[in-house]
């Protein structure tokens, strides 16, 4: 399928180019930007332009109800490039959203404004040590004592933890019930007190992975977010986000377009593996597109992840390869390649994708 652009989706692809490759020349360029690139001046800058929650519905505290399709453009050019829009990518991904759908009024005057301006900085409070993409397993315990929630647990993978304004954690207020009852989500302050952040290393050197300890964490009753144990599907509904996003295609896209112009193109071989990566960027990108207009059928966010990060996985192999001996130095590009391995990981791991789409999307018996 070939997709024809508006004169104004041009224009507006044309600019953020630009603002990207500025801001690589300003902040330099970072592998998987929308994970590791973070610059609350970048994010501000991103705000001035009207790119952080651009697809809000127009209402006092945020958005500017621009169509959807406008953020794929702008998401697409400022990772592609490797621009630093980590400091306000989940804020605008998914807790804008999710505060739109199920937050009250006063939640959303409290909090939307400071993402749109590009201020604040959110991280997800979801896996833990023993419950990774088992959701429903998790232990974090959030226990009502008078007007307050007493927070107790630990969550880990926690991105941007260390230098977050907020997290948005998903709890445990009741264990009555089926595992995925009595789940709730609410909004933690990160200078509370009880709080215990632990960044992890990993094998690129970036840190925004963290460990989170929660010990008699306060938090008023006025910050849990929609309703209280059942929050199950309101954070299914975060993952959809999360899954469905250009995020999961075009992470490492600056790597590929390395390798493609020093890549030997008179091997046939070559310009079939080139061809075939090429294609992939555009099927991953319909699949996206439809998430995007809400034409994919509930659920399939998960095909759309498994097929966009393995492709991921396959530009790093073939990055590897047209560089040689050069990929095993440690500069830049090598720290991009050795974090192809987590594209298959993070928002849940290809086999569990596959088990969602055969459960839920295609109705196949467990």
């Amino acid at each position: 399928m070939d997709f024809s652009w508006t004169s104004e989706q041009i224009a507006l692809r044309t600019e953020a180019a630009r603002v990207a490759h500025d801001a690589v020349a300003r902040f330099g360029r970072s592998n998987d930007s929308w994970i590791n690139g973070y610059s609350k001046e970048f994010s501000k800058e991103l705000a001035a332009h009207g790119w952080i929650g651009m697809t809000w519905p127009d209402n006092p505290y945020s958005g500017v109800a621009r169509p959807a399709i406008d953020r794929l453009i702008v998401g697409e050019e400022m990772i592609a490039a490797g621009a630093p829009v980590a400091a306000s990518w989940f804020g605008d991904r998914q807790m804008g959203p999710a505060l739109l759908a199920y937050g009250t009024p006063d939640q959303q005057a409290a909090f939307l404004p400071g993402i749109v301006a590009g201020e604040t900085t959110w991280c997800i409070g979801m896996s833990e040590p023993n419950a990774g993409s088992d959701l429903a397993s998790l232990k974090t315990t959030a226990d009502r004592v008078g007007d307050h929630f007493v927070i107790n647990g630990q969550k880990i993978w926690t991105s941007f933890g260390a230098v977050s304004d907020y997290c948005y954690l998903i709890c445990r207020t009741s264990s009555e019930g089926p595992p995925h009852a009595g789940i709730s989500e609410v909004i933690v302050p990160m200078d509370t007190p009880g709080i215990e952040v632990r960044p992890i290393k990993d094998m690129t050197t970036n840190r925004h992975f963290c460990e989170v300890f929660f010990t008699d964490v306060r938090v008023p009753v006025e910050n849990l977010v929609g309703q209280e144990g059942g929050a199950f599907k309101q954070t299914m509904r975060q993952l959809e986000h999360e899954r469905g996003g250009i995020d999961r295609l075009v992470s490492n896209h600056a790597l590929y377009l390395i390798a493609a112009e020093r890549a030997d193109t008179t091997d046939p071989i070559v310009r079939q593996e080139i061809a075939a990566l090429e294609i992939a960027y555009r099927i991953g990108r319909i699949l996206v597109v439809r998430e995007v207009l809400r034409q994919a059928p509930a659920g399939f966010s998960a095909a759309t992840k498994c097929f966009c990060t393995e492709h991921e996985v396959r530009v790093a192999n073939f990055v590897s390869r047209v560089l040689g001996p050069e990929a095993t130095l440690w500069d830049d590009i090598t720290k991009g390649l050795s974090y192809a391995p987590g594209y298959t990981i993070m928002g849940g791991t290809s086999n569990v994708m596959r088990n969602i789409l055969g459960e839920r999307v295609l109705g196949l018996p467990r």
